[in-house]
């Protein structure tokens, strides 16, 4: 599915955040159509991811009363994260000459940073808050990217967005119930984490169109997976090396370990930063605010979670949302066919 074959010039055509256009050297361009299916194949995976973790999360209750759940979840952050670099290696080998380049350290610092601010908040804030309250206020961020894109783009989203933005946060952060805010520490520190996810999302597209994805993907993985050990290792001090011991050991552990590595990082990231730089940013957004419906429909076969008929609504406004997104996306591109999608 994904080209690894596929040099990205600086100056390369894509279509930027400020509406400009710039000419792409590869002969393989994917539509908007097919990266909307590939991202929408993005959210199914991380949906998985929720389930994969709780595994891993359930083998690992002794670790967790021994060490913390901080320490346990940042080393199973790192090890999801070198996972992934690894694969990217044997997989698209080339992405290590991007390990020469300052811009592309530069770039996977910012990325790989963005990821890790947004991981360790939301962690944090589990611990605090109910699932419907945190379903909730990480679906703001849906709305953040479209706030942040129109103070950052010459060129606000059109109209028609704003619409599937409105309807995608109030499916995403529905899904688990209505939530009840009361606003602590847990509540801000989401909120914050659904800010960094808004910013992930505006910088993938604008530094994919800068820099080799691929080269981008990896260096943000090494940051990612060696900060997260640094967080483990500071928190569990001279306990580290017994917790990683006993981490790895623990049954039941490595499995849903290398499928978050695999899906949930090096799949969905490498998809996300090579297809997301076609399609506008809130667009985007929209479509991954569909992560908590696979990750409710998963939760529900497994019976983790109880039918609610909240969960059908949710499901459908996110649903309707993103139809009305895509049938007025290509209205706009039959009656200006020469025009750059935003």
């Amino acid at each position: 599915m994904l080209n690894h074959h596929h040099p990205h010039d600086p100056q390369a055509s894509a279509n930027t955040m400020n509406g400009d256009t710039a000419r792409a050297t590869s002969p393989f361009e994917p539509q908007r159509q097919k990266a909307a299916m590939v991202l929408l194949a993005v959210t199914l995976v991380w949906g998985a991811t929720f389930i994969w973790m709780k595994q891993a999360l359930n083998a690992l209750e002794v670790e967790i009363d021994a060490f913390g759940s901080f320490p346990v979840v940042a080393l199973l952050v790192a090890l999801r994260f070198l996972i992934a670099m690894v694969l990217v290696l044997v997989f698209f080998p080339k992405a290590g000459a991007g390990l020469s380049s300052s811009a592309v350290w530069r770039g996977g610092g910012v990325l790989g940073g963005l990821m890790l601010v947004g991981f360790v908040s939301q962690m944090v804030a589990l611990n605090d808050i109910n699932p419907s309250t945190s379903a909730f206020l990480t679906s703001l961020y849906v709305v953040m990217t479209a706030v942040l894109t129109m103070r950052m783009s010459e060129h606000p989203p059109r109209r028609a967005l704003y619409w599937g933005v409105l309807m995608a946060t109030v499916g995403a952060g529905f899904i688990q119930g209505p939530p009840h805010v009361s606003w602590g520490w847990g509540e801000i520190v989401t909120v914050v984490c659904a800010l960094f996810f808004a910013l992930h999302i505006i910088f993938t597209q604008k530094l994919t169109l800068e820099v080799d994805p691929l080269m981008l993907t990896l260096t943000s993985f090494i940051v990612v997976g060696f900060c997260s050990l640094a967080l483990a290792l500071v928190w569990s001090g001279e306990e580290f090396v017994s917790l990683i011991v006993e981490v790895l050991n623990r049954e039941g552990v490595l499995m849903p370990v290398f499928l978050l590595g695999l899906g949930g990082s090096f799949f969905c990231l490498v998809a996300l930063n090579t297809y997301q730089r076609h399609m506008h940013p809130v667009q985007a957004a929209i479509i991954y605010a569909f992560e908590p419906v696979w990750a409710t429909i998963f939760a529900l076969r497994l019976g983790l979670v109880d039918w609610s008929w909240w969960i059908l609504f949710g499901g459908l406004v996110l649903l309707l949302g993103n139809i009305f997104v895509e049938i007025t996306s290509q209205s706009d591109d039959d009656s200006h066919p020469d025009e750059p999608t935003p």
